[in-house]
């Protein structure tokens, strides 16, 4: 905007642009705090409601890596199989707004906190839905294996904590709208100067959070599934794991094939 206008608030850009108000989205921010969390508590980063009789995961990517715990070092240090890490874990009772298959009421993603080439990269990641009763039937993994002294990418592993689940509205950023409402936004607020489009603050919630709309900061970039459908965002984990320039991962899934099939992105903030 000129110099000396202040900066629109949400509210403004939404009485502004009347189609921005019709893109809401419904969305559940984790607000996550430091703390211990339980198994049975939904958590990032914290300890994870597993099977006993189920294999923790692992990852055996040849060509993972990390620079380890030494800030001086900079040859990258080729790990071998390495555990995964607990990164995320949901129950639906604390998060009414996000929809779970039928009979599950749990939902856990775990990832490898090394570096990976291949794209999306650079994390390693896995999702589970569960019944937690069913989980917990046949007893409860005592002890997740963790790799040895840096061995794992700290930057990639989030701070355990607990989470205090708020609905919300979430928006699109710029990089979602739909052509005609981009067309009917950029005239709006070119500069008078001819420096081009300045663009102003719009309501897209970054954090980490369930449902709604991806933060993106690059183009975007949704995935489709084996199907042919585009998937619907499920996930954003970010916050304090520095993903590239303090970025954060997005899960998407799709509801209308079986077996609901999922990916995910990465993206710089």
């Amino acid at each position: 905007m000129p110099d000396g206008t202040p900066e629109l608030s949400p509210k403004d850009l939404r009485t502004l642009i009347p189609e921005y108000e019709g893109l809401a989205l419904a969305t559940t921010l984790l607000n996550p705090k430091p703390g211990d969390p339980g198994v049975r508590e939904s958590s990032l980063g914290g300890a994870l409601l597993w099977p006993a009789d189920e294999p923790w995961p692992y990852c055996a990517q040849e060509d993972h890596w990390t620079f380890g715990s030494d800030l001086r070092n900079t040859t990258e240090i080729v790990a071998g199989t390495v555990p995964m890490v607990p990164i995320l874990q949901l129950f639906a009772r604390d998060v009414p707004g996000l929809e779970f298959p039928e009979g599950k009421d749990l939902l856990q993603v775990v990832w490898c906190a090394l570096n990976h080439e291949q794209d999306p990269g650079p994390v390693m990641p896995r999702l589970y839905w569960r019944n937690e009763a069913e989980a917990a039937a046949g007893g409860l993994l005592s002890e997740i294996p963790v790799a040895g002294e840096g061995e794992y990418d700290e930057d990639h592993m989030p701070e355990p904590s607990t989470l205090s689940p708020t609905p919300a509205d979430d928006y699109p950023s710029r990089h979602d709208l739909p052509e005609d409402v981009r067309d009917t936004w950029e005239p709006r607020f070119r500069s008078p100067s001819g420096g081009g489009v300045m663009w102003p603050s719009d309501s897209n919630v970054v954090a980490t959070k369930a449902g709604g709309w991806p933060a993106w900061i690059q183009p975007a970039d949704w995935p489709d599934c084996a199907g042919g459908h585009r998937m619907e965002h499920l996930l954003t984990i970010t916050g304090d794991i520095q993903l590239g320039d303090c970025g954060g991962v997005y899960f998407f899934h799709c509801r209308r094939c079986p077996g609901l099939p999922w990916d995910w992105r990465f993206d710089c903030h």
